[in-house]
């Protein structure tokens, strides 16, 4: 599927630096977020992250399917889960 504005895709938070211990604070996570910018050769987007403490707005945002990376958007999973 080819991404547009307004659709409601998840954005992968970057989380914290991984500690000595193999612990973070933050773990990444993914967020639900809105399209509101599609562009270049390689398709990128803007996205309008919703945070539970607030809004984050992420410009130059690839898609990944595979490894959910950090920094990274992808369509929403079909199935019941809480995990990305």
């Amino acid at each position: 599927m080819k991404p547009t504005v307004a659709r409601t895709v998840h954005y992968v938070s970057h989380g914290t630096p991984v500690r000595e211990d193999g612990t973070q604070a933050f773990p990444s996570v993914c967020r639900a977020a809105i399209v509101t910018e599609v562009g270049g050769p390689v398709v990128t987007v803007s996205l309008a992250v919703l945070n539970p403490t607030g809004l984050f707005f992420q410009t130059g945002c690839i898609q990944d399917e595979v490894e959910h990376a950090g920094g990274t958007w992808h369509w929403p999973e079909r199935e019941a889960t809480n995990e990305c």
